[in-house]
């Protein structure tokens, strides 16, 4: 009966801990600056986003990264996929 207790006990304070590492982890918004929008040139249609530091990258459904500048959201380069 002490075994079923005491894993009981250290089940719930688990749970407890991993619902406070995320209330505080996600809880403040983001720190990052980022543009209010982008510009993606004509026809594009985004698939995936990812970002750096200071850069950011759209990856779009014709097989190309554009990769923004974070601050600006200035066009820094494309990358043309290749099959």
């Amino acid at each position: 009966m002490r075994l079923v207790t005491v894993l009981t006990a250290t089940m719930i304070l688990g749970l407890l801990v991993i619902v406070g590492l995320f209330v505080t982890r996600f809880w403040g918004g983001s720190d990052l600056a980022l543009p209010e929008r982008l510009i993606l040139p004509e026809g594009a249609r985004a698939t995936a986003f990812t970002q750096g530091q200071d850069w950011l990258a759209v990856v779009t459904a014709d097989g190309r990264i554009l990769i923004y500048d974070r601050v600006s959201g200035g066009l820094r380069q494309v990358v043309d996929i290749q099959d």
